[in-house]
């Protein structure tokens, strides 16, 4: 391809019409102007550039809305720029990053007009274009995941430019059809969400959490948001005359400061609902109050809690809620004291006190914490964190779903922080055991240890740590590292050294399994080659030939596993038979192409009998006729229906976007469903009767099993029916909730065998 200049901004935009090119020059400009980082004339001009190449690349490309297509980059590169705070460099990357996936210019071009860096970060946004015959991928969703994360290795803008290309999608999606929804909003909630908050851009992973409800729960996410707004005046009204006498008193001290309610996300709000099984009504706290002080960074700690001192000078404070992440910063970088206290009104708040450079790190995380990486207050756990993710990316060689499985543990999760015997704190993933703790220390603590004493007591390898507990490794030179330490291990770190212990002490076997290996192909008359290996490595699942000898020498390779991984045909000869378990990978294509053999699929219609359809309904969610459901198929196995709002569901959605099919319910009367649900209410005579009555007699509804427990004057019953769809659970709910002993009715979602 001939490379030609490009000659100006309005002759680039002739193939779109009027409208167009002064919406395009209106975002260009706007982005311009969100830029608040060095701005000089290079950098402009290179800007400028960049914007011409984008703008020509996709001259022919709309999206499905029907915009021209250059407006994403354009916004993609606002968000860089403005939400997030990036600067040139990662600017051109985002109004470039399609470039190179969707049109003719190829990263050679675009090294060659800008420079090798710009065209190292475009790369690692490109995605996989085909699952290719042969390579084994079983997820190209884990794939591309897994591309873009290795990025994390060499510049982190990548990933931040990937928020960015990310939020500006979920902000559009209303105009994709409901499967493409389904998977990009689980691929969202799944990783993007929580790798934004791990790079501390609450912002963006508040609004991408919003968004994932929005689309996989639309209902609930309406119901929410409206009755968010409906209390919104009278909330606000109260947290401001709540921080009245905090301003009086920190105005009388001299302080500078701001003092406002902050309204707490819909996906919050919602999740707090579902966890602690409250109605909208009993959340207390969708509105906190944050303190905000403008003081030089050396004085921010004690500055922090002096506005404390005041406040529980005023207001009784719950102490178990008080969280310091100022003196113990989160991994992300985030700093803040967080403190409930009792108002005037009698209803707990929420009250968050922070700095200025603390509120903007919260605000845009990775890139406002380098702003001020060189400031005195400036120690945070988001360089460790790197280093970690680093470590992993380079040590994992897991499949790229174990990989992402992974990933999300170990750098998701929540922490802990214990000590060594010496007092050095180490942080680690919530759930690690003591052997995670040795391996993370040294390999060799790890490859030889045989128990630990923590907070001065002898525990097994396999002890659950808690924040606060110092732990000392207890070891033996005669330990051999074991397989079964796996299932005792958290970290990725811990799992890759143990991994590489246990393939140095198989390696010791290789002659050994090698000779008993090619004894029994000479017996079986089959080639001792390198193919051969291959093909029995696969049916006995080894992956690789270190491990395959091993086995070989320790007699888990057998003469008899060897003749089962072959078979005999007419003439004579020997031939692999394993039927493939992903079926045929010809023909999938790229999960955001707008052909996706899903967007086209007939939907297939869920028969009440499902004896004469291959369909199964997951218990992990038990959906029923009425519900929200995405149905999942993979070769060889029936169709699986779940609830859209599934755990399971959304991780698988978001690794197999492919295998999404459309499904309906055709519903029979005469057929029914099982749902549990679990009844909450102040124990009395006949309190079981009343409810029973309402179930069988007055709704006419089959109990399949009840369980009942009793303590201090309560009683919960778990109880699972047969129901014709979810308005017959609805209609007994609300039939439930109407007797007076009972204060709470909650549909479970996986239910007991």
């Amino acid at each position: 391809m001939t490379l030609t200049p490009i000659k100006g901004a309005i002759r680039m935009l002739n193939t779109y019409n009027q409208t167009e090119r002064d919406e395009i020059m209106r975002r260009f400009r706007n982005l311009i102007d969100v830029w608040h980082t060095r701005k000089t004339t290079t950098d402009r001009w290179m800007v400028r550039k960049a914007f011409r190449l984008a703008a020509e690349a996709h001259k022919d490309m709309r999206r499905r809305s029907g915009d021209p297509y250059i407006y994403h980059p354009l916004e993609v590169a606002t968000i860089a720029a403005g939400e997030i705070g990036l600067g040139r460099t990662s600017i051109i990357c985002a109004l470039l990053h399609d470039v190179a996936e969707d049109t003719e210019f190829k990263i050679a071009d675009i090294q060659m007009m800008f420079d090798e860096q710009i065209a190292r970060i475009i790369d690692g946004l490109t995605k996989l274009d085909v699952l290719v015959e042969g390579t084994g991928f079983s997820s190209i969703q884990a794939e591309n995941f897994r591309k873009v994360l290795l990025t994390l290795s060499y510049d982190v803008r990548v990933i931040l430019i990937k928020l960015a290309d990310r939020l500006h999608n979920m902000r559009t999606l209303g105009s994709m059809p409901r499967e493409k929804q389904l998977k990009i909003s689980s691929e969202t909630s799944f990783l993007y969400a929580p790798l934004a908050y791990r790079l501390g851009l609450y912002a963006i992973k508040s609004e991408l959490e919003d968004l994932s409800l929005k689309f996989t729960e639309p209902d609930i996410y309406d119901s929410v948001r409206q009755q968010l707004e409906q209390v919104r005046p009278a909330k606000l009204k109260a947290i401001d005359q709540f921080l009245e006498p905090m301003r009086a008193a920190l105005d009388k001290l001299g302080m500078k400061y701001q003092a406002s309610a902050v309204e707490k996300t819909v996906s919050s709000i919602w999740d707090r609902m579902k966890t602690k099984e409250l109605p909208f009504d009993e959340v207390y706290d969708t509105h906190v109050a944050r303190i905000i002080i403008d003081c030089p960074p050396s004085e921010e700690k004690m500055e922090c809690w002096r506005v404390y001192a005041v406040l529980t000078g005023i207001y009784r404070p719950n102490n178990d809620r008080l969280r310091d992440w100022i003196s113990m910063p989160k991994a992300n970088g985030y700093e803040s004291l967080h403190a409930t206290v009792m108002s005037q009104t009698g209803r707990w708040v929420e009250v968050q006190i922070r700095s200025v450079r603390m509120d903007d790190i919260a605000e845009k995380g990775y890139a406002a914490y380098y702003k001020y990486k060189d400031t005195p207050s400036s120690e945070s756990g988001l360089d460790e964190w790197l280093s970690k993710v680093r470590e992993l990316l380079l040590s994992d060689d897991n499949n790229a779903l174990d990989f992402i499985s992974n990933f999300k543990l170990n750098l998701f999760s929540d922490e802990i922080f214990v000590f060594t015997p010496k007092g050095k704190m180490i942080s680690l993933p919530k759930g690690s055991t003591s052997l995670d703790f040795a391996y993370n220390i040294h390999t060799d603590l790890g490859n030889q240890c045989i128990g630990a004493k923590v907070n001065q007591k002898l525990v097994q390898l396999n002890h659950e740590l808690k924040s606060g507990d110092q732990v000392e490794i207890i070891t033996s030179k005669v330990q051999q590292p074991k397989e079964e330490w796996f299932s005792f291990l958290v970290t990725a770190r811990a799992k890759s050294r143990l991994k590489e212990a246990i393939r140095d002490h198989r390696k010791t076997f290789r002659d050994n399994g090698r000779e008993k290996l090619e004894s029994i192909f000479n017996e079986l008359n089959i080639e001792s080659n390198k193919k051969n290996y291959s093909l029995l490595m696969e049916a006995e699942g080894i992956n690789g030939l270190v491990d395959l000898y091993y086995f070989a020498a320790t007699d888990k390779i057998t003469f008899q596993k060897v003749k089962n991984a072959f078979r005999i045909d007419k003439t004579g000869k020997f031939l692999r038979y394993f039927p493939n378990p992903f079926g045929r990978s010809k023909g999938l294509k790229n999960e955001d192409s707008d052909n996706s053999s899903a967007e086209k699929s007939t939907p297939v219609l869920l028969r009440e009998d499902v004896s004469d359809l291959d369909y199964t309904v997951a218990n992990c969610c038990n959906p029923v006729p009425g519900d929200d459901v995405v149905a999942l198929v993979f070769p060889n196995e029936p169709i699986s229906v779940h609830r859209v709002n599934c755990p399971k569901a959304v991780d698988l959605m978001s690794q197999f976007g492919n295998n999404i099919v459309k499904a309906k319910w055709r519903q029979k009367e005469n057929v029914t469903f099982l749902a549990g649900i679990k009844i909450t209410g102040t124990d009395s005579i006949g309190f079981v009767h009343r409810f029973t009555d309402v179930i069988s007699n007055q709704l006419g509804l089959n109990i399949r099993s009840m369980q009942l427990e009793s303590s201090s004057g309560l009683v919960e019953a778990v109880v699972t029916i047969y129901v014709h769809n979810t308005q017959n659970l609805k209609d007994l709910i609300s039939k439930l909730k109407e007797i007076k002993e009972i204060q709470k009715v909650v549909r479970l979602d996986r239910l007991n065998s």
